[in-house]
């Protein structure tokens, strides 16, 4: 018989795993190449994304976002869907002393509020809707200077947003997600995010 050998759990603090409600501000589809979404009042969600949508696909090219892959190497795609919170771009727009930031401007598919401190929402949250449809939290979005050049666009009597929008926006910009389970999403419903268990890791 083989010796058995203990082993002492970590004396790491663990968050328990949280749920909380939020609701579907707005909806949004950039189907060209330019950053910008246009309003839709549904999406229907696939294990691609959002048919149209200049993210789907089950696979993106690599970028500079993730420097350990060869550029433009075909890798699993975790960034189908951006969601942003409304009180998040309410901040960004006091930021760059502007009245507003609208979603679309962002190319955001999803707007949403209720869910303070959005960004910051962990990997791994799960966004159930009515319909059964699911999304999985992937990563926090970083802002660039194509965004800001879209709400410099957008808002042409303020100068130099495009500069100044990584700035404003930084941890602010929102979460990217993949579709988990397929399904309709409709503006001004509710949804319940699932967070889960939490803990820093030492190394």
């Amino acid at each position: 018989m083989s010796e058995q050998t203990s082993y002492a759990i970590p004396d790491i603090a663990v968050t328990p795993a949280i749920k909380r409600k939020g609701r579907v501000a707005a909806l949004g589809a950039a189907p060209g190449e330019a950053i910008g979404a246009e309003r839709r009042a549904v999406l229907e969600l696939t294990h691609e994304g959002i048919p149209g949508d200049r993210h789907a696909g089950f696979l993106r090219p690599a970028d500079v976002r993730v420097p350990w892959f060869k550029r433009g190497e075909a890798i699993q795609n975790e960034r189908q869907v951006s969601i942003v919170s409304m009180e998040e771009l309410s901040v960004i727009a006091a930021n760059l002393g502007v009245e507003r930031v609208a979603p679309e401007w962002l190319g955001a598919n999803l707007a949403v509020e209720g869910l303070p401190d959005f960004s910051f929402i962990p990997r791994g949250t799960r966004l159930f809707f009515p319909s059964g449809a699911v999304l999985a939290v992937t990563d926090q979005n970083a802002p660039c200077r194509i965004a800001g050049a879209e709400v410099e666009r957008n808002l042409p009597d303020a100068e130099g947003l495009a500069l100044r929008f990584a700035a404003a926006a930084k941890r602010l910009r929102g979460v990217v997600a993949y579709v988990d389970r397929p399904g309709p999403i409709s503006a001004g419903e509710e949804f319940a995010a699932r967070v889960p268990e939490q803990w820093v890791w030492r190394g």
